[in-house]
C-alpha cells in the first residue's frame, strides 16, 4: 500500500458490518512496523490483543539489502528483548570536525559508562531478525493491495488487502501507519497542508498536518574501504555542501564503512557518472586523510534529502510513527532511532489501554517533547553547517571546541541521540 498516511485516508459514516476483525493492524513491515508488532504480541499476554501486519513485500525481499543503518545504544536495549543482528558492528567513539575550519569534538563510550554509543548493522540483517521474531508470535500477516485507500469510520478504519490473491476488507479498531520511504518517495508529504479536491472529511485530515523542507542536497551512498582504518570510531565531516559520514562496518581489519555523503544535487548528478576511482579521489579531497586513502567503493546509490514532518500523530482511529510521521535528515543519524521511540511509546499506550482513543491521546502527548527536540536539532544541524560564510565557520568551530571545555552540555547532547526524551 503506498498511501495510508493520515492525508490519504476518507472519512466516512460508520459501516454496518459488526465487529472488527483486528485490535490494531500495523501497514509497513519495516523496522519499526516490525518492532512495534513484536512488542505488541509480547505484551498481549496481560491484554490481549488482536493484531495484524500489513505489507506489499515479503521480509524475505529485504535480507540483500546492503543499506547501513545507524542505531543507538538506547534503541539497542528496546530491540534486544525481540532479536539483536548478531554482524553489528559497535560504535565506540565519535569525530565530529568541519572540513578546512579549525574545531572538532569527541564523543567516547567510556565517557557515558556505555559498551557503545550505538551500532552499525545492515537494513536487511535487521529487518531479518525482527521477521523471524514477529512469526513467532500470533501476530497475522497480510499482503496490501493498491485498490484503493483506507476509509475512516466512526469507530475504526477499514482498509483493502489481499488475502490468498483475493481483495477483501480488513476491519481495525486502530490503523498505524508505518510505512517508510525516502523524502522523495513521499508524495503524501510533498503537499502537507493541502485539501483533497475529492472528499471534505480528507480535507479535515490533511489541515493540521506538518510541514515539508527540501535541503537542495543529495545523499551519495556506499560502503568504502579505507587504509589505515580507525575501527569503531564513526566520523561527521561537514563540508560547505553537506556533511560526510563513515560509519564503521567491520570487514578485513575493521576496514569497511557505510558513506553517506551530502553534497547539491548537481554535484551528486556529476559523481554518479564518474568511475569508482575517480569517485574515490574526490572523496579522498572532500574528507580528507585521516583514516589513509579511499581503496574501493561498492553499491553506490543516491536520494534527495528533505524534512517531512506531521504535527498530529493521531487523526480519528488512524496514528503514523516512524517515517510516515516525520522523515529526517540523516545527519546524526536520528532517523530510526526516532521512529523506534515512537514504537516502543505507543506499544506501552496500547497495552496500558487498550485500542482505545485513550490509548492514542496518551502515545501523542508522551512523544510531543522528544520529536520536537529531534526534528528540531537534526533540522538545525542540516542547515547551520552546509552555510558557507567564514565568520559563520569560526563560530562553529569554537562552538565544537567549547563541547570538550563543558562536559555537562556534552553529556546532554549525547544522551539525546542515544535516549531522546521519555516519560
Amino acid at each position: 500500500m503506498n498511501e495510508t498516511s493520515p492525508s490519504a485516508v476518507i472519512l466516512r459514516p460508520a459501516s454496518r458490518q459488526p465487529g472488527f476483525d483486528f485490535d490494531v493492524t500495523i501497514v509497513g513491515a519495516g523496522p519499526v512496523g516490525l518492532a512495534l508488532a513484536g512488542w505488541l504480541a509480547r505484551r498481549s499476554v496481560t491484554r490481549e490483543l488482536k493484531i495484524a501486519l500489513v505489507d506489499a513485500r515479503e521480509p524475505e525481499d529485504s535480507i540483500a539489502d546492503p543499506r547501513a543503518i545507524a542505531v543507538s545504544h538506547g534503541s539497542r536495549m528496546i530491540l534486544e528483548p525481540l532479536r539483536w543482528p548478531a554482524d553489528a558492528t559497535a560504535i565506540e567513539r565519535i569525530h565530529v570536525s568541519q572540513r578546512g575550519h579549525f574545531g572538532r569534538t569527541l564523543i567516547d563510550h567510556r565517557e557515558h559508562g556505555l559498551p557503545a554509543l550505538g551500532y552499525v548493522l545492515r537494513y536487511g540483517s535487521i529487518v531479518h531478525g525482527l521477521a523471524d521474531a514477529v512469526h513467532a508470535t500470533p501476530v497475522h500477516w497480510f499482503r496490501s493491495t493498491s485498490a484503493g485507500a483506507p476509509v475512516q469510520e466512526l469507530d475504526g478504519v477499514t482498509l483493502p488487502i489481499e488475502t490468498a490473491g483475493v481483495a477483501r476488507q480488513l476491519r481495525t479498531r486502530i490503523l498505524v501507519n508505518a510505512e517508510g520511504g525516502l523524502f522523495g518517495d513521499q508524495k503524501h508529504a510533498k503537499n502537507v497542508g493541502r485539501a483533497s479536491d475529492e472528499d471534505e472529511g480528507a480535507r479535515q485530515l490533511t489541515k493540521n498536518n506538518g510541514g515539508s523542507r527540501d535541503y537542495g542536497q543529495t545523499a551519495l551512498v556506499g560502503t568504502v574501504t579505507v587504509s589505515a582504518p580507525q575501527p569503531h570510531v564513526a566520523w561527521e565531516r561537514f563540508t560547505s555542501q553537506g556533511p560526510i559520514a563513515l560509519l564503521p562496518m567491520g570487514g578485513v581489519r575493521g576496514a569497511d564503512y557505510a558513506l553517506v555523503w551530502c553534497c547539491a544535487p548537481d554535484e551528486a548528478a556529476r559523481r554518479t557518472q564518474l568511475s569508482d576511482e575517480a569517485f574515490l579521489r574526490e572523496l579522498d579531497g572532500a574528507f580528507g586523510d585521516r583514516m589513509g586513502r579511499f581503496t574501493h567503493i561498492k553499491g553506490r546509490a543516491s536520494f534527495p534529502l528533505g524534512l517531512n514532518t506531521v504535527d498530529t500523530l493521531v487523526n480519528g482511529h488512524i496514528v503514523a510513527i516512524g517515517n510516515a510521521a516525520q522523515t529526517l535528515h540523516p545527519v546524526a543519524g536520528q532517523g530510526l532511532n526516532l521512529g523506534l521511540r515512537d514504537a516502543h511509546a505507543l506499544a506501552d499506550a496500547l497495552s496500558a489501554d487498550g485500542p482505545t482513543p485513550l490509548a492514542l491521546a496518551t502515545f501523542a502527548q508522551r512523544r510531543a517533547l522528544d520529536r520536537r527536540l529531534t526534528i528540531g536539532s537534526t533540522d538545525t544541524l542540516a542547515r547551520l553547517f552546509t552555510i558557507d560564510f567564514a565568520p559563520l565557520a569560526v563560530l562553529r568551530g569554537l562552538a565544537l571546541t567549547a563541547l570538550e571545555f563543558l562536559p555537562p552540555v556534552k553529556t546532554a547532547l549525547a544522551r539525546q541521540m542515544m535516549f531522546g526524551q521519555r516519560r
